[in-house]
Order: C-alpha cells, then sequence, then structure tokens
C-alpha cells in the first residue's frame, strides 16, 4: 500500500468527522495534544474544546492559515513528541517542519506520566516521534517524513506569514493549553536543511 493510500485510510474517520473546512466550529485538543476540527463538540469531557468563531463573527483559527494549508491540518494535524534534553533529532526534525511551514504541536515526555503516555501512544519510550492525523513515525528519517508530509498534501515550502510563531511545547500529561516553562516560542523561520541528512538514531528514555 503506497503512504498516500495508506494515508487516506488511516484518515478517513478523522475525515468523516470534517464535513467541510467552512463548517469547522470547535479545535478540540485532546488529552493526548492532538489536535483536530470538527463541527460537533465531543461529549467524552476529557478534551478541551475552543469555539472557532468568537462572538462578532471573527475568523476561526483554522481560517486565518493560507488556503494552502486548511485542508491539511484539518484533516491529518501534526504533533511532534520530542524531549526537553539534548536531542539532535529532536532540533532536525523541528528544523524540518519549520522549513516546510508545517503548523504542530509540540508535545513533551518531561515526567514518569509523560513517559507512559508516550510509549501508549506510539509504542515506545524514544523520541523524536510524528504523529500525522492517525499515522505515527517513530524516529527521524528525512526521506521518509518528507514522503508521508507530502501524502498529506502540506506544501514542500513554507505558506506561512513571515509573523507566525510557532506555539511553545507543552507537557504531554499537562492540562490542555499549559505551556511548558522550560520552552519559549518557535522563531518562525530556521535555515534550510539539508537534503543529504541521513536518518539519525532516536534517542531513547
Amino acid at each position: 500500500m503506497s503512504k498516500l493510500s495508506s494515508l487516506a485510510a488511516l484518515g478517513l474517520a478523522a475525515h468523516l468527522l470534517v464535513p467541510g473546512l467552512a463548517l469547522a466550529q470547535y479545535k478540540v485538543v485532546a488529552p493526548d495534544g492532538r489536535i483536530t476540527y470538527t463541527d460537533r463538540p465531543p461529549t467524552d469531557g476529557g478534551s478541551k474544546v475552543t469555539p472557532l468563531r468568537a462572538q462578532g463573527g471573527a475568523e476561526s483559527e483554522l481560517a486565518r492559515l493560507p488556503l494552502a494549508l486548511r485542508e491539511p491540518v484539518s484533516r491529518y494535524p501534526v504533533t511532534l513528541y520530542t524531549s526537553n534534553e539534548v536531542c539532535l533529532p529532536c532540533d532536525s526534525a523541528r528544523a524540518l517542519l519549520r522549513q516546510r511551514g508545517i503548523p504542530y504541536s509540540e508535545k513533551q515526555a518531561l515526567s514518569n506520566e509523560d513517559k507512559r503516555q508516550l510509549e501508549a501512544l506510539i509504542g515506545a519510550l524514544e523520541v523524536p516521534a510524528l504523529a500525522i492525523g492517525a499515522q505515527v513515525l517513530r524516529g527521524f528519517a528525512l526521506e521518509s517524513w518528507q514522503g508521508y508530509l507530502d501524502a498529506a498534501g502540506y506544501p514542500r515550502t513554507s505558506a506561512l506569514p513571515s509573523s507566525y510563531q510557532q506555539p511553545a511545547a507543552t507537557p504531554l500529561s499537562g492540562p490542555p493549553g499549559q505551556a511548558n516553562k522550560q520552552a519559549a516560542p518557535q522563531p518562525a523561520f530556521t535555515p534550510e536543511l539539508p537534503s543529504d541528512v541521513p536518518a539519525q538514531p532516536p534517542v531513547r528514555f
């Protein structure tokens, strides 16, 4: 099965929950930090729900993104799992996402509870890991990550405005929206990642 077919199959359920970008009324942050957009608020009570349209008809968060990003972000939201310790593959992962201008949530495994959740989510105690919708990629491998991001519909070059600020990383098990005080917002631009970067071994806990 091709990467495109794999992503399409894995993302089908999420796609069915998003009838159309114009109908998305809520941003939903799950307990594991994954973000989805939907026209109906969840009923599980464990997720943080933010209405996308404030009083006065303000534009939704999704609508403020460039057109090229709206569909992939709604269908295949990207979450990067990292550590706050020295992790060169994590740095390479961030550089790739920022180079391509991909909005993503960064969740860090800091506490023992974070690590338990990380293992449950990706099946191992190692970082970096990338979730593209329901597809999880373990360990940074440039060509593989590029291929899956291409298949999900993310542009190869950044379409984000120069004013865009990457949100700070948050602890994986922390309350949704609680920022990791050790992490600062990432700059909107980083140097281009060399195309010959080899696969880097993951950092294991």
